[in-house]
């Protein structure tokens, strides 16, 4: 009976585990640069962290990668602008 409960509470609380876990992965590895490195193998990854394509060109040379644009980037905000009376 014990394992029977056991079992039966995983399966209820495992849901609202997964969704806290699989947000966390979509957003750690996209840090808020313009560039990214994308690595191929068995697991394809992105690594977020280059400023410009000419600066992520030789980190991808040589390796199954490309550098491609974050489609996560935000620009940081400019200053707000101030209206003059009149």
């Amino acid at each position: 009976m014990r394992v029977l409960s056991a079992v039966l509470l995983a399966a209820l609380a495992s849901p609202f585990a997964l969704p806290s876990a699989a947000a966390a992965q979509t957003q750690a590895p996209y840090d808020n640069y313009p560039v990214c490195l994308r690595i191929y193998g068995p697991v394809r990854f992105d690594q977020c962290r280059y400023m410009s394509m000419e600066q992520c060109r030789p980190a991808a040379s040589g390796i199954a990668g490309q550098c491609v644009t974050n489609p996560w980037y935000q620009p940081p905000a400019g200053p707000a602008r101030r209206h003059r009376a009149r």
